[in-house]
């Protein structure tokens, strides 16, 4: 192992360390950082936003380490899973400079929900003006659990948000909340014309699809330009779906889980239900799925067709080969570090960026041994 010191940060060591392990290459490039969620990559080489579920919003730089938090970011509701939660960038952003940001947000009552919305990032990146909040989740309903957050824009002007049902099961099913959905905004946050109940009463326009339980990853798939979503299942049952307009993805009244009580889901009946779609692909044993990210870089071909899953209570990253719609399990990665792992992103220089949802959590580079 090669450990090279470069600076102390704000009481934060950054280091490289490099090291092999289990068919890959791994450099951490960052380490105490509490709690990460999600990065997002700047243009032109100037490194990279992470949230950490606390509330920051901070830039690392190779060289220059982990920035203090940036200002301007909207004050967030972290108890449980909830936080600041997932952070991308517009599409316009060399002209917009904005920075999308989702996370959770409590009523006065103390139920929370999903919100999300942008600010401008100033030129030296220390700061968001003018957020602005876009979107709610409505009604709020969470104590504490099930709010996914991952945003994915789709090249085609809009903007998926995904939702978790708030650990509130059958509102996953109601057309008239917002719980258990996939939504479709326009890239200014509003709502399309075409969205599938848009003229439907009694339904809320923003919904693209529903029956969700909680997404934790989301990613348009670079060969087909469709997005596909992984979920946690309860007790067993992790999906992977593709969310199409106006479909109903089952849960609860289809699953491949039962509680965590060891009891059945009681709306359930059983692991397909009429008039639901099935999953893509389900894990019996729950791997605890987290960020996802299609590899279609030219950097290493052999790790081309690949799509890579976190997994948080699995600790490792999960490789899959697609081959159209059709993904089958090939193998596991970082699985001998025991570390949680919350989001996995590809690079622009085509290396694999990991984050590890730890109080000491690290940022970690990843390349294939060659």
């Amino acid at each position: 192992m090669r450990r090279v010191f470069l600076s102390l940060t704000l009481s934060s060591l950054l280091y490289v360390t490099s090291v092999q392990a289990a068919g890959v290459n791994v450099e951490v490039l960052q380490n105490k950082l509490n709690h990460p969620w999600s990065l997002a990559f700047l243009p032109d080489d100037r490194g990279l936003l992470i949230t950490l579920r606390g509330g920051e919003l901070r830039h690392w730089q190779a060289g220059k380490g982990l920035s203090a938090p940036i200002a301007g970011v909207p004050q967030v509701w972290a108890n449980g899973q909830g936080g600041l939660l997932d952070v991308v960038l517009a599409p316009d952003f060399a002209q917009s400079r904005r920075v999308w940001l989702s996370f959770a947000e409590a009523d006065d009552n103390g139920n929370a929900g999903t919100a999300v919305g942008y600010g401008k990032l100033s030129e030296d990146n220390q700061r968001l003006t003018d957020f602005n909040v876009m979107f709610r989740q409505m009604p709020k309903l969470s104590t504490g659990n099930h709010f996914g957050g991952r945003l994915v824009f789709d090249g085609k002007g809009h903007l998926f948000i995904g939702l978790g049902e708030n650990n509130q099961r059958s509102t996953a099913q109601d057309l008239d909340k917002l719980q258990g959905k996939v939504v479709r905004l326009t890239e200014d946050g509003k709502v399309p014309e075409d969205n599938p109940f848009v003229k439907q009463p009694g339904a809320r326009p923003e919904i693209w699809s529903y029956g969700i339980r909680n997404p934790q990853g989301m990613a348009m798939n670079p060969w087909s330009d469709a997005l596909w979503l992984n979920e946690h299942g309860p007790r067993g049952g992790d999906e992977i779906n593709i969310p199409q307009a106006g479909k109903n993805y089952g849960w609860p009244l289809a699953t491949h889980g039962i509680n965590y009580s060891g009891l059945p889901i009681p709306e359930a009946k059983g692991e397909t239900a009429a008039g639901t779609e099935p999953p893509l692909f389900v894990w019996k044993k729950s791997p605890a799925l987290s960020g996802m990210a299609f590899y279609d870089a030219k950097t290493f071909p052999q790790w081309q067709h690949r799509l890579f899953i976190g997994a948080l209570k699995d600790e490792s990253v999960i490789v899959m080969q697609v081959e159209g719609d059709k993904v089958t399990e090939e193998s596991r990665i970082l699985g001998d570090r025991k570390q949680r792992i919350r989001d996995v992103r590809v690079g622009p220089d085509g290396y694999l960026y990991v984050l590890t949802d730890e109080s000491d959590g690290e940022l970690l580079k990843v390349s294939p041994q060659h």
